[in-house]
């Protein structure tokens, strides 16, 4: 894993650990245990409440104008049209207490046993958390981490603290990346077409799920073209980098990486390193188990 000399975090091994708990934290979105955890709330099914809620639930019963800035390439129609809604149903405490139910059932499931006891989740847990109230200093700008940061610690066990953990960290990068995707003017749906030119994202499904019409993504492909950013004239359900294209994709990403630093630094490059090396066999037994996009079993 790569490493600064003087043992600072470098950009690569911030990306190195987030990747390692990522997939911790997104199981949340993905397990079996989601849609009945929010339908016993009140909170609609099948129509992105429980999403837009849960996610948002940590600043309290917001509207969908914050949401929608925050959470950057989702139509705000969509968030209209179930927020502020879903807070009649179930107030954002009552959320933020079954996406935590929700988070422990998923990850007891998946890890089983072995896992949820050994000596190395509950030390993953304990670097992870160290990691993410360090970078309580750097929460300016960065409304979903300050939100999830206002939050009490999880009681219950130490994945639960993992997952907490590894979901202020993930904000923490998200709010950075957002930011970063403003500062290069690129929109929602051209942040989505990027996507797409990147790597094995499909159009139709990023459209489907964000809520963006054909006309809306043409349009986008067309002003990534005029900007020399994707080739013009293509197909725009594939839409193909050009050299500038590419090189503002990998800025961006690089960017991200440097401002996601202060997320790990106070665990210094040997830790942010055991960190890491702690969550692999965590992140391939969540991947192993099939229930995240691209890893499902046919």
């Amino acid at each position: 894993m790569p490493e600064k000399s003087d043992g600072a975090v470098s950009a690569e091994l911030a990306r190195t650990a987030w990747s390692a708990l990522e997939p911790l934290h997104v199981l949340v979105y993905f397990t079996p245990e989601a849609e009945p955890g929010y339908a016993g709330i009140g909170l609609e099914t099948g129509t992105g409440a429980a999403y837009f809620a849960s996610r948002s639930a940590p600043m309290g019963a917001v509207g969908p104008g914050p949401v929608a800035a925050a959470f950057y390439n989702f139509n705000p129609e969509l968030v209209a049209a179930v927020l502020p809604g879903a807070w009649a149903s179930a107030p954002p405490e009552k959320v933020v207490r079954a996406r935590f139910g929700i988070a422990d059932r998923a990850l007891s499931a998946v890890l089983g046993p072995e896992l949820l006891g050994s000596p190395g989740l509950a030390e993953a847990a304990e670097l992870a958390r160290t990691a993410a109230l360090g970078a309580a200093g750097h929460r300016h700008g960065r409304p979903l981490y300050a939100g999830h940061a206002d939050l009490d610690w999880p009681e219950g066990g130490a994945h639960l603290v993992l997952w907490h953990a590894a979901t202020l960290i993930r904000e923490f990068r998200g709010d950075g990346h957002v930011a970063l995707l403003a500062q290069a003017g690129i929109d929602p749906v051209e942040a989505l077409v990027t996507h797409v030119a990147a790597g094995p994202y499909k159009a139709p499904a990023l459209r489907r799920t964000r809520w963006w019409s054909e006309q809306d993504w043409a349009a986008a492909v067309d002003r990534l073209a005029e900007r020399g950013l994707v080739a013009a004239g293509g197909d725009p359900e594939a839409p193909v980098f050009t050299d500038a294209g590419r090189e503002l994709r990998e800025e961006l990403e690089r960017r991200t990486d440097e401002l996601s630093v202060p997320a790990f630094a106070a665990l210094g490059a040997e830790g942010t390193a055991r960190l890491a090396e702690l969550a692999a066999p965590l992140r391939d037994a969540v991947l192993a188990a099939g229930l995240l996009p691209g890893t499902r079993k046919r």
